[in-house]
């Protein structure tokens, strides 16, 4: 079994609804500005590893990308750090139209 979940871009609120989670976009800002998911926080990849003080480790956490690729990554790096619950939203925005 592997260590993160895979979410379907658009079964996204029932999963956020049914695990009382977090979503965390790790997109740049320039990315962000083009269109997020309510209550997103954003913490882009890059700054992850200075920053995971900020997120709940028993929280369940989706996170999110333009499609997919950089919010898997981040995703198993969160669960090989003693994240619970980690779920990469497969396609990221790309799935949900909200970026090209």
């Amino acid at each position: 079994m592997s260590m993160v979940e895979s979410v379907d871009a658009p079964d996204w609120e029932p999963w956020i609804a049914e695990t009382g989670g977090r979503i965390l976009d790790i997109r740049e800002p320039w990315e962000w500005e083009k269109g997020t998911l309510p209550d997103s926080t954003l913490i882009p990849m890059g700054e992850i590893p200075g920053r995971l003080g900020e997120l709940d480790a028993d929280q369940a956490l989706l996170v999110v990308c333009r499609s997919g690729g950089r919010s898997q990554q981040v995703a198993l790096y969160l669960a090989m750090n003693g994240f619970t619950r980690v779920a990469n939203m497969a396609g990221g925005m790309k799935a949900l139209g909200l970026q090209e």
